[in-house]
């Protein structure tokens, strides 16, 4: 689920069903759309996350949590906020996408700059992996965390 802060803007990410879909309101919840997104969607797969960078730009990711099909790890953006979708270049996991988030910049250099990250809990022991798209996801990038610290570069 993603608030808009200071907004009445709320979206929920759905999936199990036959039709993965964001649940969306511009009225602090007194009425919801469904709109339809392109992720894949059947009862172990959907969306899974989304947020919007403003009322308006917005990205989603999700997959399939069958481990016998791992290639549908995907994510969309929306230009209208959330009544349609397009489905991005594939990013370089398998599974599905979780915690997916816009990075904002604060102070200096913030303007329209920004990055998109996504967790994906992959193959590794468990750790989680920070991937950022730039230019709706046309590019992928997987990030390493410094040595002593926590926080990827």
């Amino acid at each position: 689920m993603r608030c808009d802060p200071g907004e009445k803007n709320a979206w929920i990410a759905t999936g199990g069903s036959t039709i993965a879909r964001i649940l969306s309101t511009r009225d602090g919840g007194d009425t919801w759309n469904a709109y339809g997104t392109p992720l894949v969607s059947s009862p172990s797969a959907g969306a899974f996350t989304v947020d919007f960078r403003d009322p308006w730009h917005g990205i989603v990711g999700g997959g399939d949590l069958d481990p016998s099909d791992p290639n549908n790890a995907r994510t969309a953006t929306s230009n209208d906020g959330g009544q349609t979708w397009k489905l991005t270049n594939a990013p370089p996991v398998t599974g599905a996408i979780y915690g997916l988030s816009y990075v904002r910049t604060i102070g200096n250099g913030g303007g329209d700059q920004e990055r998109r990250g996504l967790g994906q809990e992959g193959d590794d022991g468990g750790n989680a992996v920070v991937i950022t798209a730039n230019a709706g996801g046309a590019a992928w990038t997987p990030m390493r965390e410094t040595p002593g610290s926590r926080c990827p570069v």
